[in-house]
């Protein structure tokens, strides 16, 4: 049996391991199925092709469309006609509204810009599209979203609410409205749907509703943004989420409340106030970094009209930041979820992250007017909670070392006999009065609040073109130097700077813990400190610089406490005399110790008798 003096090592290999599956895990999907590869080119196609015209903001008023008879009614009206575009503003947004489909076809965020400097635009050209089925004749039948609307007007109330109302009359008197409700001070859109002449419209007054979606690129980093892009739905009251990396599909039985698909920072979002019966998400990833597309989904919506001949489907949009207390407060149950602060394997950090990191965050920022700075003393405060588990660890640690002598005597007296060594290792562990893993569990504490702050880092939209220092935005890699190639294994193109502190940073605790470790005959102990840093290297260089400089002051923090601690507080002459003093005394056996001498005696035994049957 090897010591177990090695506490922090060991610490340092766990988090290393733990850190490892984290970003394999958040970088990698399930599931590598392919859709058809028509459908990857039509969609970029057809994105290229919208990026390629003019921007919402200079489409004309109308499109006109030759051939029309201005004197036809009905069916015939709404399926030729002339586009004309209604542009309506809020606060906190631009949309621009088409009588074509009767929707949105532009939408841009006043209060964010992208990498380019333009406003971010989560709906471009008619990326988002709302469509569904209906009957215009015997045998005939048309998708509403192409269909030509009527605007019927748009109304403003005192509060600044707008209200614009599409209509389509069929020729038999059957009627479709789309009833958008725009106010200030939300990014929440409501949407009634309604319908006369349900019957005839639907066929077993089945509708199913169709919400396709392209999300465009809004990070300067595609790849990065596609990695953070999840479709995120809540069925029968419980939420799920689904990674973007490859394309797929999910079938959902049950009654659907809300599905979004959701980018590193922002989501375009449909929510059913009555809910879905029941549907289906497929989506597409394009795989080119080189792609403005991040993902396009496809989603199919079922529901059963039972109201008669006259239907009412309210529904409402979200087209927004990922804020946590925006998505939070809007009403919209477990919508704040979308937020990633801990999910899946590691959910259990999520309460750290809602109950102390967020709340230290906000304080700190009322105070302090860069978050650079706020992100250091968030740091310094986290680091001094955890300070007594720092030095319990480091007690340990000391304690350990002040045996080594004796366990060098016990190494050399049972040369390679493992068994008899681990046997007397346990005894003067408890001769001596020493836990073998108090310096080992403090270390693992630690590991859930480095992984809350890795999840809250990389989803906190406040620090999105926050810039600190040379790193010009907070929420993702700063640059330093650019390579000519690009490094495997998510290293990519370019060198940071912060990242190569946070490495430099953690080599020093290594070799500081390697000199304070009494046993190094294991080689993996022995050199995993020093492979630790490369990991760090490797995987941290694409992270937000956000994350890099935490874990840089955290380092600094780390190396500033060793010192205090193994210097001034932690005196090594009277820990010596403890020990003697704790030998001195009877020590009863703790049922774990029994336990294991019990294992280890019986594993002699066995090794004896093995030894004896070779001969």
């Amino acid at each position: 049996m090897q010591s177990m003096d090695r506490n922090t090592v060991i610490g340092f290999v766990l988090l290393g391991v733990l850190l490892f599956v984290y970003l394999f895990i958040s970088s990698k999907s399930s599931r590598e199925l392919q859709l058809k590869k028509q459908q990857y080119e039509d969609s970029v196609a057809r994105v290229e092709l919208g990026r390629k015209k003019a921007l919402a903001t200079t489409l004309p008023d109308s499109v006109a469309v030759p051939g029309i008879d201005s004197t036809a009614t009905g069916w015939a009206r709404a399926t030729a006609g002339t586009e004309t575009f209604q542009d309506v503003e809020t606060d906190l947004f631009r949309i621009r509204f088409s009588n074509k489909g009767g929707q949105p076809v532009h939408l841009a965020l006043k209060n964010y810009k992208r990498a380019d400097s333009n406003l971010v635009t989560l709906i471009e050209n008619g990326s988002d599209k709302l469509n569904y089925q209906v009957n215009i004749g015997k045998n005939q039948s048309a998708q509403a979203a192409e269909l030509f609307f009527h605007l019927k007007g748009v109304e403003k109330d005192a509060s600044g609410n707008q209200k614009i109302t599409y209509e389509v009359i069929g020729s038999n008197g059957e009627s479709i409205s789309h009833e958008y409700t725009i106010k200030n001070g939300t990014y929440l859109i409501d949407l009634n749907l309604a319908f006369g002449g349900t019957g005839s419209l639907f066929t077993g007054q089945n509708l199913n509703l169709q919400w396709n979606v392209d999300a465009l690129q809004q990070e300067s980093d595609a790849k990065y943004e596609r990695q953070q892009s999840q479709l995120v739905i809540v069925e029968d009251g419980e939420y799920d989420y689904f990674n973007l990396i490859s394309s797929d599909q999910e079938v959902f039985e049950k009654n659907i409340h809300w599905a979004s698909i959701k980018q590193q920072f922002f989501n375009s979002s449909l929510i059913a106030k009555d809910k879905f019966d029941n549907g289906k998400v497929e989506w597409m990833s394009p795989g080119d970094d080189s792609s403005k597309l991040i993902v396009g989904a496809k989603a199919s919506f079922q529901k059963k009209l039972t109201g008669g001949n006259s239907n009412v489907v309210p529904l409402q949009f979200y087209f927004g930041p990922n804020d946590y207390k925006i998505l939070r407060n809007i009403g919209v149950e477990k919508m704040d979820k979308i937020v990633n602060l801990g999910q899946g394997f590691y959910s259990f950090v999520r309460p750290i992250n809602q109950y102390i990191v967020m709340p230290v965050f906000d304080f700190i920022k009322k105070f302090v007017g860069s978050y650079g700075i706020v992100i250091a003393l968030l740091t310094l405060f986290i680091r001094l909670v955890t300070s007594p588990l720092v030095y319990s660890s480091y007690l340990s640690g000391a304690k350990m070392k002040a045996l080594r002598p004796e366990l060098d005597v016990l190494r050399a007296k049972h040369g390679d006999d493992q068994q008899a060594y681990g046997m007397d290792q346990m005894k003067l562990f408890r001769e001596a009065g020493v836990n073998p893993l108090g310096g080992c569990i403090p270390a693992l504490l630690q590991i859930p609040i480095f992984f809350a702050l890795y999840s809250f880092f990389n989803a906190n939209v406040a620090l999105r073109g926050q810039a600190f220092l040379w790193a010009d935005d907070l929420s993702r890699y700063d640059v330093i130097a650019k390579l000519p190639f690009s490094i495997p294994l998510g290293f990519g193109d370019h060198i940071s700077l912060f990242t190569l502190l946070a490495v430099i940073t953690s080599f020093l605790i290594s070799i500081y813990n390697m000199n304070m470790t009494p046993d190094q005959n294991n080689p993996m102990l022995k050199y995993m400190p020093y492979i630790f840093p490369v990991i760090l290297l490797v995987f941290f260089n694409r992270l937000p610089s956000a994350l890099t400089w935490y874990y840089t002051v955290s380092n600094l923090i780390t190396l500033a406490l060793q010192f205090v601690i193994q210097n001034y507080i932690i005196d090594h002459d009277k820990i010596v005399a403890q020990l003697a003093e704790n030998r001195s005394k009877p020590k009863p056996k703790s049922k774990w110790q029994e336990r294991m001498e019990q294992m280890q005696a019986t594993q002699k035994k066995m090794q004896e008798m093995q030894q004896k049957k070779g001969k």
